[in-house]
């Protein structure tokens, strides 16, 4: 009995253009012909095609199934590594759901972890310290976000930040030291001051590096503020 390609994918449960793709990448042997040119597949065919789709079916990849070779032994190995990859993506998938329900119970915003938007959520930041902390966000390890973010919890609109806020380019000399004195002197810089007695610490340990985090610090505030802001914050920090 031997069957046409059509045949075989339909006894497989499966499609010609499968059955193809197989022969293209040599997971499947070609088969003999018959005398009018027609391909004619048997049972150890069948078997092997079987067997191709049952363990895709479990999760394991072409070039997976192809280095097992055509033996039937158990691919225990292969089997034990796609579970830890399984096992990984679940525990990311329940992670997801985990921020999912929490953005969706607090509606929160969507640009920050969940926990820190939910800190931050009555702080009132300017649109272009809202932007710097959804970078720091990115930039530090774990721990030190959110050692940051419970800082912003007393974070006020201080008339000091009113006036850095609104600060043109060409603010003269007089008026921008008066208001490096004023920001330096909110109950909020002394906050910072006792969490991070050195400005650096905030990306000390930074998952990807101090100098990574330091280059990109420098130009998210280069382009967030003018310079006349930015020379309020270096005046700030002198």
């Amino acid at each position: 009995m031997a069957w046409s390609t059509s045949q075989l994918a339909d006894l497989a449960g499966t499609t010609l253009r499968t059955i193809r793709h197989y022969h293209d990448v040599g997971l499947l042997a070609e088969p003999e012909r018959r005398a009018n040119g027609y391909k004619s597949y048997g049972v150890p065919h069948l078997v092997r095609v079987l067997r191709i789709k049952r363990l895709t079916d479990l999760g394991l990849s072409l070039t997976q199934i192809a280095e097992l070779g055509d033996g039937d032994e158990h691919p225990r190995e292969a089997l034990r590594e796609l579970d830890t990859e399984l096992a990984a993506q679940i525990e990311r998938l329940q992670r997801i759901r985990a921020e999912l329900a929490l953005v969706r119970r607090q509606e929160v915003p969507t640009d920050l972890p969940p926990d820190v938007a939910a800190m931050i959520e009555n702080a009132n930041l300017s649109p272009q310290d809202r932007s710097f902390t959804v970078v720091l966000a990115q930039l530090l390890s774990p721990e030190t976000l959110a050692r940051y973010a419970e800082t912003l919890k007393g974070y006020s609109r201080d008339p000091a930040v009113v006036a850095f806020d609104n600060l043109p380019e060409d603010a003269d000399e007089e008026t921008r030291q008066r208001v490096a004195d004023a920001m330096r002197e909110m109950p909020y810089m002394a906050q910072i001051r006792a969490v991070f007695p050195d400005p650096a610490g905030l990306w000390s340990d930074a998952p990807r590096g101090v100098e990574h985090a330091r280059r990109t610090v420098v130009k998210v505030l280069v382009e967030l503020y003018n310079k006349a802001q930015l020379d309020v914050l270096v005046r700030m920090n002198d």
